[in-house]
């Protein structure tokens, strides 16, 4: 689903760092928009494009708002581990919603989207709705639980046996053309989100998780301390979820409920 007609637009990001944004849909004003953040290692096209995900949000109306993450597919990529301080991708995503004048939006995301947005949501922006895909409560409150596992691959590429979850990780690092330096320095950018404050946001937030997926834990649990949040469970594990149909069609559903 790659012949959308995309508009590509660039803000500066923290520090002036260029940051890609990938808008599909109505012209602004004629479809409500949603704020869209991919995970780690991926890119916007990956996440929300490749696999009909944002064909079938425009379809049911929404002018959607994708930025590729700092280190991550178009936007910059710097090589000093300086440029990416705690909160970054935090920093960056608000600078998304102000610099584009957003008010009125909804935003979601896949796993380090969905960290990402629990973090705008810390530091005070207000979507009117929340869908947090791919993310469980350990992986919000303990951000760093599988680092030593990113650090492993990244610092020994091309070394795994074929097959294994590393060479994996390793080889969807090599579709999405992802920077290893850039990946390794990302991890620095993770900021653990304490349990009360997540279970004070308010909005309607809908955790969307693979049946098999326990990569960043249980995602029932971040959906049952979330005062309006609910859970929805889809086919596959942490790496293809986000490639199913089901993924696509859970977000429309809650999001035109």
């Amino acid at each position: 689903m790659s012949d959308l007609p995309i508009e590509k637009l660039e803000i500066q990001g923290l520090g002036g760092l260029p940051i890609a944004v990938h808008v599909v849909g109505p012209k602004s004003g004629t479809g409500r928009d949603l704020v869209l953040i991919h995970g780690y290692f991926s890119n916007a096209f990956t996440n929300w494009i490749r696999y009909g995900h944002a064909a079938r949000l425009v379809e049911a109306g929404f002018r959607l708002i994708m930025p590729d993450l700092r280190g991550h597919g178009e936007s910059g990529k710097p090589q000093d581990a300086a440029d990416y301080p705690a909160d970054a991708l935090t920093d960056d995503n608000l600078a998304v919603i102000e610099q584009l004048g957003l008010a009125d939006y909804d935003l979601g995301g896949y796993s380090l989207g969905a960290r990402t947005s629990v973090r705008m949501l810390a530091r005070g922006a207000t979507p009117r709705r929340v869908i947090l895909a791919g993310m469980g409560l350990r992986g919000l409150v303990h951000t760093l639980d599988k680092g030593g596992y990113y650090k492993n691959v990244l610092t020994n590429l091309g070394t795994f046996e074929r097959g294994t979850s590393e060479w994996m990780t390793e080889a969807f690092l090599k579709t999405t053309k992802g920077d290893p330096v850039a990946m390794l320095h990302i991890l620095n950018t993770f900021v653990d989100t304490p349990q009360e404050v997540i279970a004070g946001f308010t909005q309607p937030t809908e955790v969307i998780c693979g049946a098999d997926d326990r990569d960043n834990g249980v995602a029932q649990a971040l959906a049952d301390i979330l005062p309006n949040g609910r859970y929805v469970e889809i086919p596959g594990n942490h790496m293809n979820a986000v490639t199913r149909k089901e993924l696509g069609q859970a977000m429309v559903d809650f999001l035109t409920d």
